[in-house]
């Protein structure tokens, strides 16, 4: 079974020896480091430029967790379960397409839709970064610089990676040979007939 280990380890292990009377072998267990590098830590030997960093305030550890610790030298540390809880998950934001790569969004587009005409605008929106609306135009030839675009492929342009654009096509192409599968299905059914 592995350890949880805390946030930030060296500058975990820098507050308890600083703070604290564990011993290094307890602070070793808890941080996931060493015995001889926290003996380093506390002879200023090792990670000499880290600012401690209190498990206390990050709520990785208790007061009482520490003390109980401190009381005897062959208890081990227990991470704090309700710390890993608290700790916030980024959440994906739109994707940013720099300004120079912008001009480029309808004829990634154009690309899409001439190679990959069952592509939906949700897989586009994914991978291109625009709008229902962008797309739409360009699906009617309705887009007011519609003489101007050129179909030019998504990844050398730069507006997705080759990887996004593969999972976005291995989708597309699911959905193609379904309906010839069931184009044939009809066509050797009218052949019986």
């Amino acid at each position: 079974m592995s350890q949880e280990l805390p946030l930030m380890r060296k500058a975990t292990a820098i507050w308890l020896v600083e703070n604290t009377s564990l011993t290094f072998v307890q602070i070793a267990n808890f941080c996931g480091l060493h015995e001889l590098e926290v003996q380093g830590i506390a002879d200023g030997d090792v990670a000499s430029g880290i600012i401690g960093q209190s498990p206390i305030y990050s709520g990785q550890l208790t007061r009482e967790e520490i003390k109980r610790c401190e009381l005897d030298s062959k208890a081990i540390l227990l991470i704090n379960k309700n710390a890993s809880s608290s700790i916030k998950i980024v959440t994906k934001r739109s994707k940013y397409t720099p300004i120079a790569r912008r001009q480029d969004k309808p004829d990634g587009i154009a690309y899409l839709l001439k190679y990959y005409p069952e592509i939906t605008n949700n897989q586009i929106k994914k991978l291109v970064g625009t709008t229902d609306v962008m797309i739409d135009s360009l699906r009617t030839r309705q887009h007011w610089n519609m003489k101007n675009i050129k179909p030019r492929d998504v990844v050398l342009l730069g507006l997705c990676s080759q990887s996004q654009f593969n999972d976005i096509i291995s989708q597309v192409k699911p959905a193609e040979s379904e309906e010839l599968i069931d184009k044939k299905k009809k066509n050797s059914k009218k052949n019986e007939d």
